[in-house]
């Protein structure tokens, strides 16, 4: 349910509602848009009659939400949400590029391409510390001696870090490295992850799940949103198809959809999406041109010897060249870099 207050409600009146809400067994969350506060009134229940709340002083209108995602609704909250870290801002007017390789090898490794990724202009280094293979016997990544690289380069050329968390123990350790945590495809529908990443304040980068409808999605997203932490946003990955002929089929139908469905920004990787290098730099102007947030891309200096994903990562001036040709891209769309 969402409660529209007036502009000229005042603190009492506000506080008043609430009392009202969380006595009928609602739990609230409030959200400032431009004209006016909205409070979320989480809670199932269904014959609760609206014109109780209706009627306290300083509400403007009550509704309810019929989506199963409340506080990823555009209903709750009816601006674009914008999230802040340090001088990069995700869900704004310019888009924000990730780049990075799949799984961090080395400190020379990370440090080259950290090199490239500044040189660039992008803001946000990726980079795998601990990756979820396929087989036990692929590389399994680096762990705190990954994370100790990946920012001491991010660190020397001004870069914001990004890295995939698995399971909850690793919440703590990462987050005194990262800027950024990313909750990967496998790990979607890992209720224990997000709830307890809900319970931080840092920035959580959410992937579609390999088989997931939007609406599972934004379920998703909604379990860390309920937790406490406002500062999530989407990414496409691609989902798993009968199509052979890409390691996914990438559905960028699904970002201007989030955008009419959610508040929340959408970013794309065409790494993951497509799995084939040659097929990545089409599949990103693709998404610039769909209205993406933002992108995610591979890179890597020596993609057949690298450990994990060689065949999706871009050569650092294959990776060049596209960013420049993203730019075109976004101006026609009302965009930046």
């Amino acid at each position: 349910m969402v409660i529209v207050l007036e502009q000229t409600a005042t603190d009492e009146q506000i506080q008043n509602v609430i009392r009202h809400l969380e006595e009928y067994g609602f739990e609230v969350h409030s959200s400032k848009g431009v004209q006016s506060l909205v409070l979320g009134a989480i809670g199932v229940k269904p014959d609760f009659d609206t014109r109780k709340i209706k009627v306290l002083q300083g509400v403007a209108d009550v509704y309810r939400v019929t989506a199963p995602f409340k506080l990823a609704s555009r209903n709750f909250h009816p601006e674009n949400t914008k999230i802040k870290i340090k001088d990069v801002e995700i869900g704004g007017d310019k888009i924000v590029m990730i780049a990075g390789p799949c799984s961090i090898e080395s400190d020379e490794q990370v440090f080259k391409l950290a090199e490239t990724v500044a040189k660039s202009g992008a803001k946000i280094l990726r980079g795998g510390a601990f990756k979820p293979r396929t087989s036990p016997y692929s590389f399994q990544g680096l762990g705190e001696e990954g994370l100790k690289y990946i920012r001491a380069a991010a660190d020397e050329f001004g870069l914001l870090v990004i890295t995939e968390v698995m399971q909850i123990s690793q919440i703590d350790l990462i987050a005194k490295y990262a800027d950024i945590f990313q909750v990967g495809a496998r790990n979607m529908q890992n209720f224990s992850l997000l709830k307890e990443i809900g319970a931080t304040d840092k920035p959580v980068m959410l992937k579609r799940g390999l088989s997931a409808t939007i609406e599972e999605w934004l379920m998703s997203a909604e379990y860390i949103l309920a937790g406490g932490n406002s500062n999530v946003f989407l990414c496409e990955r691609g989902i798993r198809t009968f199509e052979k002929y890409t390691r996914n089929t990438f559905d960028l139908s699904a970002i201007p959809i989030v955008h009419k469905k959610s508040h929340l920004p959408v970013f794309a990787d065409p790494s993951h999406a497509t799995g084939i290098r040659d097929q990545v730099p089409p599949m990103a102007r693709a998404a610039v041109a769909a209205g993406a947030d933002g992108l995610m891309i591979e890179i890597h200096y020596d993609p057949e010897h690298a450990l994990s994903d060689g065949p999706q990562a871009l050569l650092p001036e294959e990776y060049i060249r596209l960013y420049d040709e993203l730019k075109l891209i976004a101006k026609a769309v009302g965009k930046s870099f």
